[in-house]
């Protein structure tokens, strides 16, 4: 029983994204090619081998077989592959791949729900006394949802959430038997499971046909989710969702979709012309699941977007962005208010630039191949490290598959793809500015060695008035001393009795929480180790309260630096617009003193 519950919520989490692509996808593709007979079985053909190739292969198979303790996504495999490789450059290589993977991430993010929500709201059309409803007004419409989910965001959606699996169940089990009345129609097109029919459009229709993937790869939408939210329902449902219920029901809507264009070739949305025609009376309805289903695969892309943020923050990649918890039973739960809004400002903003769901389509999918590409390369490395030479091999044929796509959705770039590139480079950009400048900043404060610190704090113990009590100082490495640290013992003469080095440290492993007291490295002066995966969500005060630890203050170091380089400047404006590391981790405010570094970088 529990098992099924886990089928039926992953329902919900994780195929919302490619459940709702049967929307739009054989209708901008045959905006593209002619509908005859031979295009719509080879488009058939094309959706079936995509679907097997990029979906049931790479991710449900291959991707899935890795993880760490039962986690995916991009920044799992970029940590699986770093472990197994010796080269530093290859490491920086690999490293970089995954800002491109996260970034690409993102952009694909902001087009889901835009083109999700515009193009089910686009159905309204179909209903006679809104059939000249203005399109300005659909936009409208379209927003008016984007807005609404965005803002109940904060409150969190644990109790809307575990409604999304049942209200999923319906939204395929819809697909699947449309897609069977529709196949009813012309039985024949179950003979394009056969690539044959892909091969001859290809022959029929030349480099137009290559052109025309870019389109078909919309089917495929969505497919990175079953490895990237694996962690969260475990491996077995995802895959017992995906082969037993989600892809029939994708297929079966496909060759219906498919069966009907080809007795109907004058219809132009593919899905909605097709409920309409079989069943008039029931087409509100259709229609308002079908914009529950898209509001439901634009929360899980949401939700999907605060944890790769949150990975970037717990990986060192990103800033320190404001977290808060949404759920007190599941910490996994959170909400980061700059990215929910960033990402609103950006799906309003590409509504408006593009106006329909058909011409969006023309900046959708190249994230997404670029996402799959980078996948497949890590993919292709990984198990060639393992010497699983067989899978290797299986991956880097599938990694050609993704170039190919990626090189069709090229075409795209002129034509409105360039939006989803200027996307993905907003936080390509903030990564690399960030990770450099960090780098930048931890050269320029110049650390006391331990040796040296430990001489003088021997010194200053000694003959020092110390305050009573516990006092805590943050140190990444203990070895190597913040200047904070010493300025506030040394230059401000402020040492307590009882010292405590708090030092918190990123785990291989993505998950588990340890923590204890190292051994006292001299007279008052203790370290705390607290040892964390990179995708648990800790409160610090929470463990030194388990630890026994009852600190009268707590120290921490500011920058304030000063540049007169462009891109330092972005550094600092980062820096300064973000919570500092005590307010990240929610430190209790009365206790808190900052001490002031001035650099120059």
């Amino acid at each position: 029983m529990n098992e099924i519950n886990r089928i039926i919520k992953s329902l919900g989490i994780v195929f919302g994204d490619i459940g709702t692509s049967p929307i739009y996808t054989l209708t901008v593709v045959f905006l593209m090619v002619p509908k005859t007979e031979s295009n719509i079985m080879g488009v058939l053909s094309l959706v079936f081998w995509t679907l097997t190739i990029l979906v049931s292969l790479e991710y449900a198979w291959l991707a899935m077989s890795l993880g760490k303790k039962g986690e995916g996504g991009t920044i799992v495999l970029k940590e699986i592959l770093a472990s197994k490789l010796k080269s530093k450059r290859q490491i920086i290589f690999i490293t970089f791949l995954t800002f491109i993977g996260v970034s690409l991430l993102v952009g694909d993010g902001v087009i889901t729900p835009a083109i999700s929500i515009l193009s089910a709201v686009e159905g309204i059309h179909l209903i006679p006394e809104f059939s000249h409803t203005a399109q300005l007004t659909l936009i409208i419409i379209a927003s008016v949802i984007a807005i609404g989910l965005f803002a109940i965001q904060k409150s969190g959606t644990e109790k809307v959430g575990k409604s999304f699996g049942p209200l999923m169940i319906l939204w395929f089990t819809s697909l699947a038997v449309s897609g069977i009345a529709g196949i009813i129609l012309y039985p024949k097109v179950f003979l394009s499971i056969n690539p044959y029919y892909g091969i001859k459009f290809f022959l029929n229709n030349g480099l137009e046909a290559f052109f025309v993937l870019s389109e078909v790869l919309l089917c495929a939408t969505g497919g990175e989710a079953l490895y990237a939210d694996m962690g969260h329902l475990g491996r077995k449902p995802i895959i017992n969702a995906w082969f037993y219920f989600v892809f029939p029901a994708l297929l079966l809507n496909y060759y219906g979709q498919g069966a009907f264009l080809i007795t109907h070739p004058e219809t132009n949305i593919a899905l909605f012309g097709m409920i309409f025609n079989q069943s008039a009376a029931l087409y509100i309805p259709f229609l308002i699941l079908s914009i529950i289903a898209t509001v439901i695969a634009s929360q899980a892309m949401i939700s999907g977007m605060f944890s790769i943020v949150y990975q970037g923050i717990t990986t060192h990649i990103m800033p320190l962005f404001k977290v808060d918890y949404t759920s007190a039973e599941m910490r996994s739960q959170i909400y980061i208010g700059f990215v929910n809004w960033f990402l609103l400002i950006c799906v309003l903003f590409i509504m408006f630039i593009f106006k329909e769901s058909s011409k969006l389509a023309a900046a959708y999918g190249l994230a997404v191949t670029g996402t799959m590409s980078l996948t497949g390369i890590m993919l292709t490395w990984i198990f060639y490290m393992k010497k699983n030479y067989i899978k290797s091999l299986i991956a880097l044929i599938i990694t050609f598959v993704d170039f190919t796509f990626l090189i069709s959705n090229t075409y795209k770039i002129p034509h409105g793809g360039y939006w989803s590139i200027i996307i993905a480079l907003l936080p390509l950009c903030m990564i690399l500015i960030y990770t450099e400048g960090q780098k930048k900043l931890y050269l320029s404060l110049k650390a006391m060695p331990l040796a040296t610190f430990l001489e003088k704090y021997n010194e200053a113990y000694k003959h020092m008035n110390k305050i009573s009590g516990s006092a805590l100082f943050f140190a990444r490495d203990i070895q190597k001393m913040p200047p904070y640290i010493a300025r506030t013992m040394f230059n401000h003469h402020i040492i307590y009795e009882d010292n405590i080095i708090v030092s918190i440290s990123k785990q291989e492993e993505p998950f588990g929480i340890s923590f204890d007291f190292k051994e006292k490295i001299s007279n008052g002066l203790r370290v705390f180790e607290i040892r964390m995966g990179y995708m648990e969500v800790i409160e610090v005060e929470e463990i030194l309260k388990k630890a026994g630890i009852e600190e009268k203050s707590i120290f921490y170091g500011i920058e304030d630096i000063n540049t007169e380089n462009i891109i330092w400047k972005i550094f600092a404006a980062i820096k300064n617009l973000t919570p500092s590391f005590v307010q990240f981790y929610k430190l209790p405010p009365n206790k808190l003193h900052g001490v002031i570094t001035r650099l120059e970088i």
